[in-house]
Order: C-alpha cells, then structure tokens, then sequence
C-alpha cells in the first residue's frame, strides 16, 4: 500500500470529476494532455481511476501510466484488476516495475500469478530483492509470515543512543512505518521495541536496555491475518514485530497491511451475503459476471423449489382458504428479517472473535427470547390485522401462531447456522444467508398452512 494515503472522500469527488476529464481527452484523441493529467495524480487517485473505468478504457489508460509509478500503483488496485493488467506483462516488465517496492507489497502481487510466472519474476529480479521476497513467499498468504514486510532495523540492547543516531545517519533513508526499532539480540532474539521518540528525547549517553519497552506482545509467524488485525485493533498498535517458533525476528506487520486485512474481510462479509467474490471487478465484462452469479442464482432457485414443495403439500388447504396465499409471504418475510438480524450479529461476532463455546449458550438463550418477544408483538398486531382484513377470527389466530413459532425458529437458526457451517469448513458469511432462507421459508410455510390445514380440514 502506498504512504500518501487520500481520504475515500477526496478519492471519490476526484474520481468522478477527473474520470470524465481524462476520458473526454482520451476519446479526443489529445494523448499527450491524457498523459499529463493521470500522472500529474497520486498513485492511489490513479489506482482509483484504473478501478472506475471499464476495461477498454482502463488498458488505454494503464498504457499511458509512467513507468516509474506502475509499481505503486499496481499495489493500490483491487486483486481483479490487478491481475487483469499483469496478465499483459512479461517477467522483465513485471521484476522492473516492483524493483522499489516493499518485498511484503511485492509478495502480494506475485501470489496472483501463476506459478510458472512467479519463478521468471523471480529470476528477473536482483539477488537481494529475490531472496527478501521469497523468505515472504514461503508463507501462508493469510497469515502474519504472509503479511510481514522483513525490512526492520534492529539494535542491541547495550549500545547508547548516540550509537544508534550514528547508525541510522548511515542509511539514506528509513524503512517505511518506522515508527520503532527492534531489539534483538545477537542470535536475533527479539527482545523489545525501541520508539523513535525516546530515542531523540532521551539522553544520547543512556543505553537502549534503559529505554526499551519489554511488554511489546511479538507475533507468531503463523497468528492468521484476522487475529493479527484483532491484535491491532484491541492494543492500538501502528507496528508489531513477527517472530517464529523460538523467538527469532523474522520480520514486522506494520498498521498499512491490516488496514488491508480489515478492508478485504468488510468487502468478503459485504460481498458473501449476495454470494459473490469480495474481489469481482466493478466493470467485469458480461462473460466474467454472468457464470459468477448463475452459481448462486441456481443454489437460491434450489432452496426456493424445496419452499415451494412444502406449499404443494397444503395446495388442498389454500384451494379452499384463499386468504391463505396472500398472508402467506408474510409470515416467511417476518422469519427471514429476523433470522438475518441474528445471523449478522453472530458472524460479526465470530469475525471478531466474540464468540465461543463458552458464550455460545447464552447468545442462543438471548436470541430465542427476543425471538418470543418480538414474535409476541407482532404476532398480536397482524392477528388484529388479519382479523379485521378477511373477518375471520380463525385465521387471525393461524397468522399469529405461526409468526411466533418461525420467528423463534429464525432465531434459532441465526445464531446457530454460523456455527454448524464453520465446523463444516464452509463459510458462513457466503452460506448463510442461502441457508436461513431456506430454513425460516420451510418453517414458516409449513407453520401456517400446517395449522391452517388443522383448523380448516
């Protein structure tokens, strides 16, 4: 991710306002004064641009993108549209335009390519720059050996602060985020941090074993990328060292890439309940879009069938009772918006690490009772409703009975679906939804017109 970051707000008005410019000069044919105007923008308002245009107009544009900021660029696009403008690069172009990037930012960009591809990078790239990455390549994208940058300047503990400020004269310039160093010993033993502002406040003749704060929590090189971002939300950290198994420091994660984190698990919660993929490009052609959402459209046409099935088995009852097909939607509605209400709940919960065995039987108590209560309310109200619309006491009763019994059921089957489908490997974020659907319309259905069928046989 680049430094200079823009607020999504300034992104936004630039966008529209320079997407419209941009792409008025380059339908004009004016190439050169195109040119000046993208790159005359920060790399991630470029990024921002690419990310608004449709793909005809979004390879025009990366054409004319300067060399020298392809890479930061490159970095700030979406996962499908990066991919979609790597895939026209060959190892040499692709090794150049990442040679000044972070070996962490550069791992990210590499994952996303075939392997076969990934080695000619690889062997395109310096011998230094190709060993920093591959140390990052090594591990598991989704975890903090994945999301760590290994640039990190680290310190003794016995040496003084006028050491140090020598030390870090000699470089050109410090790795980014180096708001702390790390202390380590001589077997590169992590032993603490070192913040920047004790080191220029403090005493040059004091040591860095005076200064170094010891209570720093490392991170174990195989902490999942979720539990990294919880860490960095809960302590407030900008920047937490990584280690492995026997204390070595391997590298750091610094508040830039769970930034990353946090964005793309909001995008795949976001994405999930409709079934599709948190990275899908905004202006995907037809022939990408359309296999993606068939899938998920066939799965809700599946549960809507086994629904429907349950409404053929009372078709005698709503042949005779025709108020029965129009309150019917109602009591499936009242059970699906309550059942998401839950459903939502518990995976963000679960996101968050809220949730667990021990918690569990209390959030299942919880939601069962509101479930009641508010089955109870409403239940009352569309029985007066229901009453006074067909006048037939009977079928006020039915509604209301039925509307208790799927709303307690929703909640139920909110709390509890996220559970199941975790323990099944299967993500509940994408599942979900599809599956409270089918539960709380089959309940619901079943309810009504089983009761119905009771009182009116």
């Amino acid at each position: 991710m680049a430094d200079n970051k823009v607020s999504t707000d300034i992104l936004t008005g630039q966008t529209h306002s320079k997407l419209k410019e941009v792409l008025s000069a380059l339908d004009s044919g004016a190439f050169s004064s195109t040119r000046r105007m993208l790159n005359s923008l920060q790399p991630a308002a470029i990024a921002h641009l690419l990310s608004s245009s449709p793909p005809n107009r979004r390879m025009l544009l990366w054409q004319i993108v300067d060399k020298d900021l392809e890479g930061e660029v490159i970095q700030e696009l979406p996962e499908s549209v990066r991919v979609q403008l790597l895939s026209d690069m060959n190892s040499v172009e692709l090794a150049a335009m990442t040679e000044e990037l972070e070996a962490d930012n550069v791992a990210d960009i590499l994952q996303q390519l075939p392997d076969q591809v990934i080695q000619e990078v690889l062997a395109a790239m310096s011998t230094q720059n190709r060993s920093r990455v591959e140390s990052i390549l090594s591990y598991d994208e989704d975890t903090a050996g994945g999301l760590m940058d290994t640039d990190a300047i680290t310190v003794r503990p016995d040496i003084t602060l006028d050491v140090v400020l020598r030390y870090l004269r000699r470089h050109e310039e410090l790795p980014n985020s180096t708001y702390s160093l790390v202390v380590v010993n001589r077997g590169d033993i992590f032993l603490g941090l070192l913040p920047i502002s004790k080191l220029l406040t403090c005493d040059p003749g004091m040591t860095v074993r005076e200064l170094m704060d010891t209570d720093v929590v490392a991170i174990p090189y195989k902490m999942k990328d979720q539990e990294v971002a919880s860490l960095f939300e809960h302590h407030d950290w900008v920047m937490a060292p990584v280690v492995d198994e026997s204390g070595k420091l391997l590298g750091r994660v610094t508040i830039d890439d769970v930034v990353d984190v946090i964005r793309e698990g909001a995008d795949h919660s976001l994405m999930s309940l409709a079934g599709l993929d948190e990275d899908s490009d905004t202006f995907a052609s037809v022939r990408t879009t359309s296999p993606r959402r068939a899938i998920w459209l066939g799965i809700n046409l599946l549960t809507a069938v086994i629904a429907s099935s349950v409404i053929n088995i009372f078709q005698g009852t709503i042949d005779k009772v025709v108020a029965l097909a129009v309150l019917m939607p109602i009591v499936a509605s009242m059970g699906g918006v309550a059942g998401s209400q839950t459903l939502t709940v518990v995976i963000r919960g679960m996101a968050l690490g809220h949730i667990g065995r021990s918690n569990l039987s209390w959030l299942l108590n919880r939601e069962v009772q509101v479930g009641i209560i508010n089955g109870l309310l409403w239940a009352t109200i569309m029985a007066l409703i229901a009453g006074f619309w067909f006048d037939d006491p009977a079928i006020a009763g039915i509604i209301a009975a039925a509307m208790v019994i799927n709303l307690i059921f929703a909640a139920m089957a909110g709390a509890m679906l996220p559970i199941i489908l975790k323990s099944m490997r299967i993500d509940p974020a994408l599942a979900g939804g599809v599956a409270l659907t089918t539960v709380t319309d089959v309940v619901g259905f079943f309810a009504f017109l089983g009761l119905a069928t009771y009182f009116y046989a």
